[in-house]
């Protein structure tokens, strides 16, 4: 089974760019998508509903910001969008895919960038996420959460870790969080099982010939539960192409997708 997640930065921009070709090729049994940044009724099914995937949206209310997505091969048993918190769904930051025992999410966790107000948010929403996860671990599903968390976990994941202590995405009480979810031994980062080297990145600024010079962070991630341990057998980022200020991260996991529900036609996107 092969995931790939990517935050788009807009879809329609990931679209004129080549991703759905490059998409394509990858013969990947799922992909997540974050920051779509369109409804779905702006979206040519043509193009946004690639052949042979059945294609999910959770889209936010204010037009051109944030939106999630989900293709999958096989048709889901159950698509559940949004998380249940107002507010959050509101932003189109979650939506699950249920095949069999295994869930598959796309996340779009708040970034704090552009302001205190918005650190709070993403605070917030980390508190309530932990006990939220907590819950899944305990269900006796399988999970695995593709997705941009925006925070970078150790001073590995980032170039410049030292001057970027005091800032959103590298927060003490952000690291800390993520150092509390995979101590649970719930929670795995499924790329570190595979990949232990050093600039590593999934996203890089515009600014500063960042990409060109590799001056990245990682926070990227395809979270897994306990019981995925040892289904990761291949990791990797690419960067050959590029389609958005993110890259797209690719996992091939020993498992069998099931589904019970009859996979013979393709409807257009929901």
């Amino acid at each position: 089974m092969r995931i790939i997640t990517l935050n788009a930065n807009g879809i329609r921009s990931a679209e004129s760019k080549g991703f759905f070709k490059w998409m394509h090729l990858q013969n990947a049994d799922i992909i997540c998508i974050q920051e779509t940044k369109a409804q779905l009724y702006q979206l040519n099914p043509e193009l946004f509903c690639p052949a042979g995937y059945h294609c999910f949206y959770h889209d936010a209310e204010k037009k051109g910001y944030s939106g999630v997505a989900i293709y999958s091969k096989k048709q889901p048993d159950k698509i559940i969008r949004g998380i249940g918190w107002s507010d959050i769904d509101a932003e189109g930051r979650f939506i699950e895919a249920q095949f069999g025992k295994l869930s598959v999410i796309s996340l779009y966790l708040p970034s704090g960038t552009s302001g205190e107000e918005r650190q709070q948010i993403k605070f917030k929403f980390m508190d309530r996420f932990l006990p939220y996860l907590q819950e899944c671990a305990q269900s006796g599903r399988d999970y695995i959460i593709c997705g941009d968390w925006n925070i970078a976990h150790k001073e590995i994941d980032l170039k410049n870790w030292r001057g970027n202590q005091k800032n959103s995405g590298f927060l003490p009480e952000e690291r800390a969080w993520l150092t509390q979810l995979f101590a649970s031994n719930h929670w795995l980062d499924a790329f570190r099982l595979i990949n232990q080297e050093a600039e590593q990145y999934t996203w890089w600024s515009h600014r500063g010939q960042a990409w060109k010079k590799n001056v990245g962070w990682r926070i990227d991630y395809q979270i897994i539960n306990a019981s995925l341990k040892d289904k990761v057998k291949a990791v990797s980022i690419y960067k050959e192409e590029r389609f958005s200020d993110h890259a797209p991260l690719i996992m091939d996991y020993d498992y069998e997708l099931e589904s019970n529900i009859d996979n013979a036609s393709v409807p257009a996107p929901e």
